[in-house]
């Protein structure tokens, strides 16, 4: 394997009315900003350019995976992080000491049939990822090739996943 090869395969999290699948088709290459949490944030600062993700939509019925995308810039500091006019305003974050990093992401396809929460949950072959643990809200996840390689095929995805 070479030492470019991506490693990593992620399941991001956004609310669709606050930034959707759609939204990421539009643009072509985005940014995941906001993320508040340090285990959510460690998971981005792992991040490798060109490892593939999951774009989960969250708090919508039903909840689940519907596209795909690709890491395109590894984690950079946050600017809405010093933004007093942005909801993601962290008053302890200095730009001398950042806290909060996001990545750029590019699309690559939007499922033709998502995935939802309840049919991971049903899928004895999901049973040991985070997404589906109560109480795992994290917006960032790892997810395991072989639940990411499962899920892809399952949802009729046409890109074509790398091993590690």
């Amino acid at each position: 394997m070479s030492k470019s090869a991506p490693k990593g395969h992620w399941l991001l999290k956004s609310e669709p009315d606050v930034y959707s699948i759609d939204d990421l088709a539009r643009e072509k290459i985005g940014t995941w900003e906001g993320v508040r949490n340090f285990q959510a944030r460690n998971h981005m600062r792992s991040m490798k350019a060109g490892e593939l993700a999951f774009f989960y939509h969250s708090s919508t019925e039903p909840p689940g995976i519907v596209g795909l995308m690709r890491i395109a810039r590894e984690a950079y500091p946050d600017p809405t992080q010093f933004d007093k006019k942005s909801p993601y305003y962290d008053e302890k974050s200095k730009p001398e000491a950042p806290r909060w990093d996001r990545v750029d992401v590019e699309f690559l396809e939007k499922l033709a049939r998502p995935v939802t929460l309840a049919e991971l949950r049903e899928d004895p072959e999901c049973a040991e990822m985070l997404v589906i643990r109560r109480g795992m809200r994290l917006s960032v996840q790892p997810v395991a090739l072989e639940h990411f390689a499962h899920l892809a095929k399952r949802a009729g995805a046409k890109t074509k996943l790398k091993s590690k």
